[in-house]
């Protein structure tokens, strides 16, 4: 993830904002709702579409708040659409999103490049279809230069398409989803702006829409009348909250200030410095581990540990075990699932060419170690390699001093 700015911390512990109630009558939070207003509109622009709402919870929490948003603008077309496309190296939150939102998944292939298999594609839409869902940059760090093309067809079937936003950084400032045919999408705040990130929140997952769709988003909306501004509930075709009161007033000032520290310039410039950072790792890498899809990238880029599991038997997993005892935080593992043993490294456009240098140095020197010490990996660490799958399938959810005694011995 990317730095986060201590002046952003200290903006959003001010006593204004750290001090605000959900309850605080409007006329004494003017300033709060101003801010939020603003960030609104500049999300909508940033997209390239026409409204926003603040109130999801998470990305994926986004993607979700969209998805109802969709359902509620078909039935209110009569219109009874149920699939939802997704590439095959989408996120694992958007099945899950769609799911949850009521509707079912097909699956669309990839071609060799890595991009979306048009003709699959083409196949799979019908008169059912209610939203194609597309990360662009896609998740193997690739412009689909198709996307004008994936929009029109999906359009022609009547159908939405969705962005999966976890990869603004790449575009930002650059280039609009909306301009490319997006009717929606979802903001990361910790990747595109700033915002913490990890540990469970909280978090933020802004979403912003097309003009047909801004009826639908959650209620209330900041509006302004000649009193100032207020929370706008008469809102008849709207999905309701998705989440208590309006939202996560923290991280959404994170996003302001980050916003208003670069200027359109400035968030023009963090992406095409993420993508400068990118290929430069790149090109230090794609010697040391093959990188199976594309000589240039985005904002980040899949390697592939395949072939030393055949030769060696060691796995992306073993490499991002033994670069915590580096001193790195380890990248993805094993995700798209398209690329076997995958490491999906994402410098961002914060780290400096030092640090990239030594994070390639020590990819080198681990691929040059014995084979017992990254099995065993890491070594420096206190606890080395839990069970993951024990702990995901049977977890302990309470404390107590006699399992932690035998936790010790």
């Amino acid at each position: 993830m990317k730095y986060n700015p201590r002046i952003n911390e200290r903006a959003c512990s001010l006593e204004g904002f750290r001090g605000l109630h959900p309850y605080q009558s409007e006329e004494h939070v003017q300033g709060a709702l101003l801010l939020m207003k603003r960030l609104e509109n500049w999300l909508a622009e940033i997209a390239g579409l026409r409204a926003a709402t603040l109130q999801p919870a998470a990305g994926a929490h986004g993607e979700f708040t969209a998805l109802l948003t969709a359902a509620a603008y078909f039935h209110d077309l009569g219109q009874r659409r149920t699939t939802v496309l997704l590439p095959d190296q989408a996120h694992g939150t958007n099945p899950a999103s769609a799911a949850v939102a009521g509707f079912q998944t097909k699956q669309v292939k990839s071609d060799e490049h890595g991009l979306v298999d048009l003709d699959d594609l083409a196949a799979k839409l019908d008169d059912t279809t209610a939203v194609f869902m597309i990360t662009n940059p896609n998740t193997l760090g690739l412009f689909d230069g198709q996307i004008s093309r994936i929009a029109e067809l999906v359009h022609n079937a009547g159908g939405l398409v969705y962005l999966d936003g976890a990869n603004m950084n790449a575009i930002m400032g650059i280039a609009r989803p909306g301009d490319f045919g997006a009717d929606m999408m979802h903001y990361n705040p910790h990747k595109t702006f700033s915002g913490p990130h990890g540990g469970g929140g909280p978090g933020a997952g802004p979403i912003a829409v097309a003009e047909k769709l801004a009826p639908y988003l959650p209620s209330p909306i900041v509006v302004r009348d000649e009193n100032g501004y207020r929370l706008d509930f008469d809102r008849p075709k709207s999905i309701g909250r998705v989440r208590s009161f309006f939202g996560n007033t923290g991280v959404l000032v994170r996003m302001v200030c980050y916003i208003l520290t670069h200027g359109p310039d400035g968030l023009r410039r963090v992406s095409e410095n993420a993508v400068l950072n990118a290929n430069y790792l790149l090109s230090r890498m794609k010697h040391i581990l093959p990188v199976p899809h594309g000589d240039r990238c985005m904002h980040e880029f899949v390697a592939s540990a395949s072939t030393l599991k055949t030769r060696r038997g060691i796995t992306a997993m073993d490499i991002a075990k033994r670069l915590l005892d580096r001193g790195f935080h380890a990248p993805t593992v094993y995700f798209p699932l398209i690329v076997p043993e995958a490491l999906m490294i994402e410098p961002t456009e914060t780290e400096s060419k030092a640090t990239m240098d030594a994070f390639a140095e020590a990819i080198f020197r681990i691929l040059e170690e014995p084979d017992d010490v990254l099995h065993e990996a890491p070594h420096a660490t206190q606890v080395s390699r839990p069970d993951e799958v024990r702990a995901a399938r049977q977890p302990i959810l309470s404390w107590s001093p006699a399992r932690d005694e035998g936790n010790r011995g």
